[in-house]
């Protein structure tokens, strides 16, 4: 199976500041025909009419979606699937959108991976799904973590870097500055991922004004990883 990625920014929508212009999101505040014209051109981009999204609450919760799963799911920050066409989404403002996948199985997955959702170990426990539940294998599941916020920009209090510190080892902060790209990066080859099967984006969503930045803006939109599989065959 073929498994197609894809990252949005902000840009080519019809919402208006502050979620000007392409948000995804329908949580924030924004005009609700707006959001469902934005997400009529992620439908477009992807060609595909299927969209399923979370309702993400920095968990750990991974849910499988099959033909009986609905548009949104609840309390959930990843998503799981065999089905192709259908297109996984997950929303993000500074969080990492974390997509796996593994092509000689036909599975992918849709990960919010924030500093919560870290500290609770979802892209292992993803990954853990994926093996169990679809006969995957780790050296064979690919990642890629998108544009976020970075070490440059993601300070994070006192309490919080020293359980970072405490629990994963102090080369995931720089005084208060937290890499959360890094230790994702090392959970997932701690699950049996290959580095080089990692891809990290560059792009820190708080220096660049073309993504949503939570951290910059407060009240702002969000755009998306998502995440599909096509019939064609490799």
């Amino acid at each position: 199976m073929k498994i197609e990625t894809l990252f949005t920014d902000r840009n080519g929508g019809s919402s208006l500041p502050p979620f000007d212009t392409l948000n995804i999101a329908m949580h924030t505040g924004d005009d609700t025909l707006s959001v469902e014209r934005n997400r009529d051109l992620l439908k477009k981009k992807t060609g595909l009419k299927k969209l399923y999204f979370m309702e993400q609450v920095h968990k750990n919760r991974v849910c499988i979606i099959d033909e009986t799963s609905p548009e949104t799911t609840s309390s959930c920050d990843a998503l799981v699937t065999d089905r192709p066409g259908s297109v996984l989404v997950v929303m993000v403002a500074d969080c990492i959108p974390l997509l796996l996948y593994d092509e000689i199985c036909g599975i992918a997955a849709a990960v919010h991976a924030g500093r919560e959702g870290t500290l609770l170990n979802i892209s292992t426990k993803c990954v853990d799904v994926m093996q169990k539940r679809f006969n995957s294998k780790a050296q064979d599941i690919r990642a890629k973590l998108g544009p976020s916020i970075h070490s440059c920009c993601y300070e994070v209090s006192k309490e919080i870097a020293e359980t970072v510190t405490k629990r994963f080892g102090s080369g995931y902060m720089n005084g208060r500055y937290l890499d959360l790209q890094a230790l994702n990066r090392d959970q997932l080859t701690a699950a049996g991922l290959k580095r080089e099967n990692i891809e990290i984006s560059g792009l820190c969503t708080c220096c660049n004004k073309n993504y949503f930045s939570y951290r910059r803006e407060g009240v702002t939109g969000r755009f998306v990883g998502a995440i599909w599989i096509n019939n064609r065959v490799l």
